[in-house]
């Protein structure tokens, strides 16, 4: 039987493709805007034939209508990542959160902690041998479908296909196949301000030339992208990256020339953005995608030379301690792949930044506190936290004493918690 037998075989309507799954259930969705919108509806709207269905994912786009009040007995959605449209439901009791490192989720699959029952992922049409691209979503996604006893595919001529680096499957791995015009969801761009232009200014001064650079998504890495449009041979390797991306490579600032690993190549392991990032990375060889337990592997990340990791933070107190994915107990996202690029980019004798405002709430609340908030959880311990940034200049924490970090973290907080901030250090030290 040749592939597009195989293909018109599996062929069927997105109501007839859910009943395959069964209460009891373990559905892993796609990732991020990698979202099979047709299929998920369908699931949503079949709601009344299932009971304690789990819905696992990280970030997603949408409305997660399956997270939806009265949805409790047919639905349970267990998250990988708090995202906007799941912050309500794991508040509220009505979801559950998983801890775990991005580079640590196909485990989770692989190792029989989470077995996966069903895996639902969009995906782009076949190519001439029949193998269908997971486009913007390798992540997680390919090692789902893997380890999954079935597969529902919606195949779509608007999901790019990006075939570099390990972001294939053929068509005779699918359960169904439903045929849909879905398109990645699209994120508009973050809006950059006064605030936002000093710390990227201040995390541009740390990029060298022949750099390779992991970012990720929103206003700060958008604006540290506009301070490095004076750099050369800049590289990227990192789980996520956006427009601004785009632009840098079309300027010749971004060529992979220096990297070291996969030369010449931009590695991701998915993306999200605006339709110009996807019409991009669309059958474009510069592009690899890769599942995260290959992109996020801190092993794998240390082989690039002069690594630059930038991520954001939400506060980070006397000590170094740097807190990402908390609010006090609340839940508030997730650890993501942040401590993987951290220690990735220590091993391979690179930097670590966190980036972030001086203050939160309109300028009442500093985010350089005497300690962490009740109930919070440290993402990256004080032992792996390397430079730290706000508006206000550069703290270099590495290799320093419990003194000189509290004074390095004084002299970058917002002038307005200074005082209140060196109170606690005279009493300290």
């Amino acid at each position: 039987m040749s592939w597009e037998q195989e293909y018109k075989a599996r062929l069927c309507s997105a109501d007839e493709a859910v009943k395959s799954i069964k209460s009891g259930n373990r559905v892993v969705l796609g990732h991020a805007a990698g979202i099979p919108v047709r299929i998920l509806d369908a699931m949503v709207a079949n709601a009344n034939a299932y009971t304690d269905v789990e819905v696992v994912h990280m970030f997603t786009l949408g409305d997660g209508a399956y997270m939806a009040p009265g949805m409790e007995k047919h639905f349970r959605h267990n998250a990988l990542f708090v995202g906007p449209n799941s912050r309500k439901a794991v508040e509220e009791k009505r979801a559950d959160f998983t801890t775990v490192f991005f580079s640590q989720v196909p485990r989770l699959f692989t190792s029989g902690a989470m077995p996966v029952d069903v895996a639902m992922v969009l995906l782009s049409k076949p190519n001439a041998d029949g193998y269908c691209s997971f486009g913007v979503s390798c992540d997680y996604s390919k090692p789902a479908c893997e380890n999954a006893k079935v597969i529902l595919a919606e195949v779509s001529p608007n999901m790019p296909c990006i075939e570099g680096g390990d972001n294939l499957i053929h068509i005779s791995k699918l359960t169904h196949i439903v045929e849909s015009d879905t398109k990645p969801f699209v994120l508009p761009k973050g809006k950059i301000g006064d605030v936002e232009k000093a710390i990227g200014a201040h995390c541009g001064e740390l990029v060298k030339d022949g750099s390779t650079m992991q970012l990720g998504i929103g206003s700060i890495p958008d604006a540290v992208l506009l301070s490095l449009t004076n750099k050369k041979d800049l590289g990227i390797h990192t789980e996520m990256f956006s427009d601004g991306i785009v632009e840098l490579v079309k300027a010749g600032v971004v060529n992979g020339r220096k990297k070291t690993l996969h030369p010449g190549k931009m590695v991701a392991t998915f993306l999200m953005g605006g339709q110009e990032l996807y019409d991009f990375a669309n059958n474009n060889p510069e592009v690899l995608m890769f599942p995260c337990d290959y992109v996020n592997d801190p092993q794998v990340i240390a082989k690039n030379a002069n690594m630059v990791s930038i991520n954001s933070c939400l506060e980070v107190d006397l000590q170094g301690q740097v807190v990402s994915d908390t609010i006090g107990l609340r839940q508030y996202s997730g650890v993501g792949g942040q401590l993987d690029y951290v220690r990735g980019a220590s091993m391979g004798h690179g930097i670590s930044i966190m980036a972030m405002p001086s203050t939160a709430a309109k300028g009442t609340v500093s985010r350089i506190v005497p300690f962490i908030a009740n109930g919070g959880a440290v993402t990256t311990s004080r032992n792996d936290v390397d430079y730290v940034i706000t508006e206000f200049g550069i703290a270099r924490l590495w290799g320093k004493t419990m003194r000189q970090r509290a004074k390095e973290l004084i002299g970058i907080a917002h002038p307005d918690f200074r005082g209140q901030l060196m109170e606690e250090y005279n009493k300290r030290f």
